[in-house]
């Protein structure tokens, strides 16, 4: 199974729409299948240009490592060496935070990862768990 475009945007509208239920700043949602390539992407008005390539370094990470955001942080923490290394063969792709979510179909296999920048990374996180939630499918954060 492949994230269609239309469960791409499902992600995003509903990650969006959690996000404004929960009154975060402008946020910006990428979604990437399963070989990391950008299958939606959105930046809300008043985001700041740079948001793409945040969301995107986070959901990057995630289906590079096949690794969420919090498991990339506490590896970073415990192996920063590790980290750094991995960012330089990622070409500085990386960001090991949460809002790098995994997506899982409903047996388990990865088949993207969504990135979500905009407000505090746990908060970034739980929006993108919302979106992915919303499209029938299964986040790991």
């Amino acid at each position: 199974m492949a994230i269609s475009l239309r469960k791409a945007r499902t992600i995003i509208r509903k990650a969006l729409e959690k996000g404004r239920e929960m009154e975060l700043k402008p946020m910006s949602v990428v979604v990437l299948d399963a070989g990391g390539h950008v299958q939606a992407f959105e930046r809300e008005d008043s985001a700041s240009p740079g948001r793409f390539a945040i969301a995107h370094g986070k959901a990057h990470g995630a289906i590079m490592l096949g690794m969420a955001g919090s498991a990339q942080m506490k590896r970073a923490e415990d192996q920063a060496y590790f980290i750094g290394a991995v960012n330089g063969v990622f070409g500085g792709q990386l960001i090991p935070v949460p809002g790098g979510v995994l997506v899982r179909d409903k047996r388990g296999a990865v088949i993207g990862a969504v990135g979500v920048t905009g407000d505090t990374s746990d908060r970034d996180a739980a929006i993108a768990l919302a979106g992915i939630e919303a499209a029938g499918l299964v986040g790991e954060i």
